[in-house]
């Protein structure tokens, strides 16, 4: 399906202006909408070409810059030592009530968009995939996929790095897919298995999934880049996000 990924919305947030990528189908018609994170970066080149792969398959995509509040409109970091301390700087001086207000923002237009079906999921990859399991807390999220959620077990997000995303979990009603790197040092095996058992105590209707790859192993981009595993892994997502958004929908 051919897309257009050159739009963008500002949306007023309780934390200011947030300006969110959209990236979605040319075709007429209505489509279920995905709230998609990027990692600390933002909208970074391999973010996009993700996007892109959503929209085309029939999602309306939308992107918000995370941390708005510290940068302007537009800022991308770079895939290097500086970037990465900047975005990690940020990821806790960002309260977390500000993520959870970008949340509901970038949703709410979702919903009230005339080329969506008010069918919603979401979908973030490293930091993106803690804000990801966040954002499925709101109850009209009907599905959510998260690929290498960093700090959930620390429970470190956010200003005074102290987030209760694991208590919380129960909160998440939609159909929900986790996928984790075993070699990836950001969240070891006992880390793995706090999240995992938090989520079958509350009964999450959960999919859990561990590959042999390396933390950004969905990357397209980097030495840590596994084209087989990437593969499988959004198959899957496209698979949730297919039977939980766009099965029924008009």
């Amino acid at each position: 399906m051919i897309v257009i990924d050159n739009e963008y919305v500002d949306l007023q947030t309780p934390t200011g202006i947030m300006r969110t990528h959209i990236v979605r189908p040319s075709a007429p018609g209505r489509f279920p909408g995905i709230l998609m994170y990027s990692e600390i970066f933002q909208m970074t080149a391999p973010i996009h070409r993700t996007a892109v792969q959503l929209a085309s398959n029939g999602y309306v995509v939308a992107v918000p810059e995370i941390y708005h509040e510290y940068e302007p409109a537009g800022t991308v970091f770079a895939y290097d030592q500086a970037g990465s301390d900047r975005g990690n700087e940020l990821k806790t001086a960002k309260p977390v009530a500000a993520y959870d207000s970008d949340a509901r923002a970038v949703l709410t237009h979702l919903a009230g968009r005339p080329d969506c079906t008010g069918r919603l999921g979401v979908m973030g990859i490293c930091l993106g995939g803690h804000l990801a399991f966040r954002a499925a807390m709101n109850p009209e999220v009907l599905g959510a996929v998260c690929f290498y959620a960093t700090d959930i077990h620390k429970g470190s997000l956010g200003l005074g790095m102290n987030d209760d995303s694991i208590a919380r979990a129960g909160e998440i009603k939609g159909e929900l897919l986790m996928a984790w790197g075993r070699q990836d040092p950001h969240i070891p095996t006992e880390g793995r298995m706090k999240v995992l058992a938090r989520l079958n105590e509350v009964g999450t209707k959960l999919n859990w999934h561990e590959v042999n790859g390396a933390h950004a192993f969905l990357r397209d981009e980097g030495v840590r880049y596994d084209a087989e595993l990437a593969r499988d892994m959004f198959g899957l997502a496209l698979s949730l996000f297919h039977r939980t958004l766009a099965v029924g929908a008009q």
